[in-house]
């Protein structure tokens, strides 16, 4: 199915990129010089579209990008229904098509998830980022160690609870507005030098990773670094979610260290209403002038 839509890709993006007013025109929409590039625009889409899925590596990927494509047509679909100069008699029936091949290509992309599951792979996101603390390691790796204090700097985290046999429950948001909950255990514990765990099995959220610590050249502090692995929350499609909406692991990864920083340097987190919780795109299009904002 994947290299269906593959070929059904490319066959779109073909006329969207040489005839794009001719499309228009079919769709029910006035074909103007602005609506005639978006369209060739969505042809250069589907073409990589095409690409990606008959080349077959990382076809899973490939099928949740044209989902989130998919969500984008809708989206313009919409519009131009509302707009004046389209003719709902065309409009209707092409906007019934592309939900139908939405339909498809989510199907397209679970069966893909399933059989990948199948062949031993997993849909895996690594993460990666460092931050120099300007304070001593010992000090450090003690605050981090405890880690009821990681939703203090952890902006997805909600709640870690500590228990006596070195297992920890964890309670963190997920895409669309869920929670997710997992139980991990620590796997290397090396005081000053790095701590290693992962999810119990069962859990909401696979995951596994390793925080180390060590001197920073020059008597800066501690460098920090952290590595992650874990199966997004929502699978392909919250990872699409994600990286769409400005929440990319290392950038989540990046904000949660920077603030950690703030704390360990100066014991709390400077904070501007321009941009409170990092570099989420949804924040930065609501942001405004800064101003001092309340420390958390």
């Amino acid at each position: 199915m994947a290299r269906v839509l593959g070929w059904a890709s490319l066959a779109l993006a073909v006329p969207q990129l040489v005839t794009p007013k001719k499309v228009l025109r079919l769709a029910g929409v006035h074909p103007g010089t602005a609506s005639a590039s978006l369209v060739r625009l969505v042809g250069v889409r589907e073409l990589g579209a095409a690409a990606g899925l008959l080349s077959k590596p990382k076809q899973g990927a490939w099928l949740w990008a044209r989902v989130a494509g998919d969500a984008m047509d809708l989206a313009l679909l919409g519009r131009a229904l509302r707009g004046a100069g389209t003719s709902p008699r065309r409009l209707t029936p092409a906007t019934a098509a592309v939900v139908g091949i939405t339909a498809l290509d989510i199907v397209a992309g679970l069966q893909r998830n399933r059989a990948a599951k199948a062949e031993g792979a997993t849909a895996t996101t690594r993460a990666r980022s460092a931050v120099t603390v300007n304070r001593p390691r010992a000090e450090v790796y003690k605050f981090w160690r405890q880690f009821e204090n990681l939703p203090q700097f952890m902006h997805h985290l909600e709640a870690v609870d500590e228990h006596a046999d070195g297992r920890s429950h964890w309670k963190a948001k997920a895409p669309f507005g869920r929670t997710v909950e997992w139980d991990a255990e620590i796997v290397e514990d090396i005081p000053e030098q790095h701590i290693a765990w992962r999810a119990l099995p069962g859990s909401d959220v696979d995951n596994r990773g390793v925080v180390g610590f060590r001197d920073a050249p020059g008597g800066r502090g501690t460098e920090v670094l952290v590595e992650l692995a874990f199966e997004p929350p929502g699978g392909p499609l919250g990872a699409v979610a994600a990286k769409l909406f400005g929440e990319h692991p290392d950038q989540q990864i990046a904000d949660d260290l920077r603030r950690f920083k703030q704390i360990m340097e100066t014991g709390e987190i400077v904070v501007s209403d321009a941009s409170r919780d990092g570099t989420k795109t949804l924040n930065q299009v609501r942001q405004r002038d800064a101003q001092p904002g309340e420390a958390r």
